[in-house]
């Protein structure tokens, strides 16, 4: 899988060529829409004739680049919090909108000493037995899906004794690098991206029950400035058409049930 790193394709943009902010909007999105946003963003472009550029990352980084004023015009966060904290900074066009809820997933490489368990339970075995050697979660500093993965690992009571194994990816694309590389035996990472057929291809997983961590509440708004194009992506991913692609990928969308 290939990673898309949002640092060089910020440095990108700020040195491209001006551009009209209605030709192709600068999209910042968390790192577990990497297959299904992009799905969406193919299907706009069939329907409207315009494009937009994904850059996919950590929520918590972009947060902190358009804070520093980096020339997103959309930004689709897996944690609605930093949504809201640059609505509260007059950041955004408005409060945004709830586009869907996530939902996280255990991943092990196909010929994993690990078991599919989804309580986690066979985790915290391993760590005792010596089966588990490495483990790959998002960074929790500024991952959303990496914080969810943190608190679904304290719920199964192995937090404290996985800390030393962890590998931590910079976003949870790149933590499911890590849990696929031959490096580490599994990991914690978005269901999203775990019914990927890239992935699955490559992997076993299970879904994580939402009782073991918080709500992943993911909310996408448009920066202030925003042009017409952008505008009017943040509306399509609201109609029926990319609601069937994230649906398809595991996200919970607003109105319907888990």
């Amino acid at each position: 899988m290939t990673s898309l790193w949002p640092g060089l394709l910020l440095a990108a943009a700020l040195f491209a060529a001006p551009a009209a902010a209605d030709e192709k909007p600068l999209v910042a999105a968390a790192s577990d829409l990497q297959f299904a946003l992009t799905e969406v963003a193919a299907a706009f472009t069939e329907t409207t004739g315009k494009e937009v550029r994904l850059s996919f990352g950590s929520s918590g980084n972009f947060f902190r680049q358009i804070k520093q004023g980096a020339p997103f015009e959309l930004f689709f966060s897996a944690d609605e919090d930093f949504v809201s904290d640059l609505a509260k900074d007059g950041l955004t066009e408005d409060d945004g909108v709830l586009y869907a809820v996530g939902r996280i997933a255990l991943l092990l490489p196909h010929g994993s000493p690990l078991k599919a368990d989804p309580s986690l339970g066979d985790v915290r075995e391993a760590l005792d037995d010596g089966r588990l050697k490495r483990f790959a979660i998002a960074n929790p500093e500024h991952a959303p899906y990496g914080m969810r993965a943190e608190e679904a690992l304290r719920e199964a009571d192995v937090w404290e004794t996985i800390r030393d194994r962890l590998v931590l990816g910079e976003n949870v694309s790149q933590a499911a690098q890590f849990a696929l590389s031959g490096n580490a035996q599994g990991g914690i990472v978005a269901w999203s991206l775990a019914l990927a057929p890239e992935l699955a291809a490559r992997a076993d997983h299970v879904l994580i029950p939402d009782h073991m961590h918080q709500p992943l509440l993911q909310r996408a708004a448009a920066i202030k400035g925003a042009g017409a194009t952008a505008r009017a992506f943040l509306t399509f991913v609201q109609g029926e058409e990319a609601r069937s692609i994230m649906r398809r990928y595991g996200f919970v969308l607003p109105g319907e049930e888990a």
